[in-house]
């Protein structure tokens, strides 16, 4: 029974199992044929967009490409048409500068036509006078045989003769003469020069003082040094850095010390620290309007102290340009004198001497006060001050022997004048008076080196020694080498070696020393 039944369900799924499998793959199979269409439907619809999308980017890049190539012949045509016009212009400039070269050929030729025509006259000229230098000769000579006929002497005999006769009776004669005559000019002249030279010294008193490169500030109390040093070293930074002028506050009471080897600069400085300690309010604003003060005040103190030197020495009509030049000189110096005090001293001591010879005094004054003009300017302007001096001179249409004597105070032109001679002597004397200049250590020092230096640079010259302060140079001669007759020749040269190489004052003593030595040891 169960058998039967098992049996029985067995039978029906499998019947189940074999009408729904033919039934399913029926059904799976329309399925898969409906889906498959779809697909090619939609194949087709991506196929179709495709086509018209590139068909569309294909019209766009034609149209683009046509834009751009339309855009390249517009250019193309614009470069032709510039390069054409550029080229016409160089081509008219080139036709230009063919008709000028042409021209000045043309007047070359013109030139060399005309320098050949008066070569052409120049050489018959010389033919004419060759001829009559030929004509000259002969009856020279013509002349001279009927003279040594007539005298029975020949010309040399003659000349021989006349010759010999007027050294006889010549000779002593003339050497005693000029020797009179020499010593004698020379006497005079010196004791001339040194009465003139007495005299204008005499009667010219003036005071000299070296000029410091520091001021000294008086201070009302030491707390006052606070006050100008400032919050952090704020006022003495401005003060400093406006003025350019080193501030030293040490340890000395109630004063500070104003370093700066620029007098403009100092003096401005000091004029600045004066009325911001009477003040009292000290602050970098007011530093900077008490400089700017005192800068006026220095400018007024250089026009006045111009028209002061050319009032003192009554120079009248020189340019107002000058004067102001002149002022400035009052803060230059020359190894520690001041020019412009100098530049009156030279006015004054030319006049005097021009005055004893009969010179122009007014001439001579001129001159002299005039002559450092070229220190007054700065380091911008290129020359020495004498060549600076000259040249401003000419820029204001001064005398001409006033710029010559300018020229040629210092020795670097001859003086060719009475009033450059003068101005070269009252140049020296003021210089040279005693405590009136001060040498730098450095510029000694460096002109002793100088004058060994040129002594040793001759041959036969063992060592040299300057000494004297300069004044004189002792020079060891080898005695193999130079002998006792070439050491005055050995010393004219050195001497003139040093003339030319080294600025010095006064004059330089040449002792050249020769000695043969022989030393030997007993043992």
């Amino acid at each position: 029974m169960e058998i039967n039944l098992i049996i029985a369900i067995a039978i029906a799924v499998a019947a189940f199992f074999a009408g729904a499998v033919p039934a399913w793959l029926i059904s799976f199979k329309k399925g898969f044929a409906h889906r498959m269409k779809i697909a090619e439907s939609e194949i087709g619809s991506a196929e179709a967009q495709a086509k018209k999308i590139i068909s569309e980017a294909k019209s766009k890049s034609e149209a683009t490409q046509k834009e751009i190539i339309i855009e390249a012949k517009e250019e193309i045509h614009k470069l032709r048409t510039e390069s054409e016009r550029e080229l016409k212009d160089r081509r008219r400039e080139v036709n230009k500068l063919e008709q000028r070269l042409q021209q000045k050929e043309e007047s070359i030729d013109k030139k060399v036509d005309n320098l050949e025509k008066k070569e052409e006259k120049i050489q018959s000229k010389l033919k004419d006078i060759e001829s009559k230098l030929e004509e000259t000769e002969v009856l020279k000579r013509n002349q001279l045989s009927q003279l040594e006929r007539i005298s029975g002497l020949t010309q040399s005999q003659a000349q021989d003769q006349l010759l010999t006769k007027l050294d006889n009776e010549l000779v002593h004669e003339k050497a005693v003469k000029i020797a009179a005559y020499n010593n004698q000019l020379k006497d005079e002249a010196d004791e001339k020069a040194r009465e003139i030279l007495s005299l204008a010294i005499s009667r010219l008193s003036a005071e000299h003082a070296s000029e410091a490169t520091v001021s000294v500030v008086p201070l009302p109390n030491d707390d006052m040094k606070g006050r100008i040093i400032g919050r952090e070293g704020r006022n003495i930074k401005a003060l400093e850095t406006l003025t350019g002028v080193d501030l030293i506050i040490d340890d000395t009471p109630e004063a500070i010390t104003l370093s700066c080897f620029d007098p403009v600069r100092r003096e401005v400085a000091r004029i600045a620290l004066e009325r911001l300690i009477i003040d009292g309010r000290i602050h970098p604003a007011r530093i900077e309007e008490m400089v700017e003060k005192g800068k006026r005040e220095v400018e007024q103190k250089i026009r006045v102290d111009g028209e002061r030197a050319v009032m003192d020495t009554n120079v009248n009509g020189i340019n107002h340009e000058l004067v102001k030049l002149f002022g400035r000189l009052t803060f230059r110096t020359s190894y520690g004198q001041n020019v412009l005090d100098h530049s009156v001293e030279v006015a004054l001591l030319a006049g005097m001497m021009a005055s004893e010879i009969g010179a122009d005094v007014r001439l001579a004054r001129r001159a002299g006060l005039l002559h450092d003009i070229g220190k007054a300017l700065n380091h911008e302007i290129e020359g020495s001050h004498v060549e600076i001096g000259v040249d401003v001179c000419k820029k204001y249409k001064e005398h001409w022997e006033v710029i010559h004597a300018i020229e040629s105070h210092h020795g670097d032109v001859e003086a060719k004048t009475v009033i450059a001679g003068l101005v070269q002597a009252a140049d020296a004397v003021s210089a040279s008076r005693p405590g009136a200049r001060r040498e730098n250590l450095d510029s000694y020092i460096k002109r002793l080196e100088k004058i060994e230096e040129i002594a040793n640079s001759f041959e036969g010259v063992e060592k040299s020694y300057a000494i004297q302060a300069g004044r004189e140079i002792r020079i060891m001669i080898k005695p193999e080498v130079i002998k006792d007759e070439g050491m005055v020749l050995v010393a004219r040269n050195i001497v003139k070696k040093i003339e030319e190489g080294v600025d010095y004052p006064g004059q330089i003593k040449v002792h050249l020393i020769r000695e043969s030595r022989a030393i030997e040891f007993a043992k």
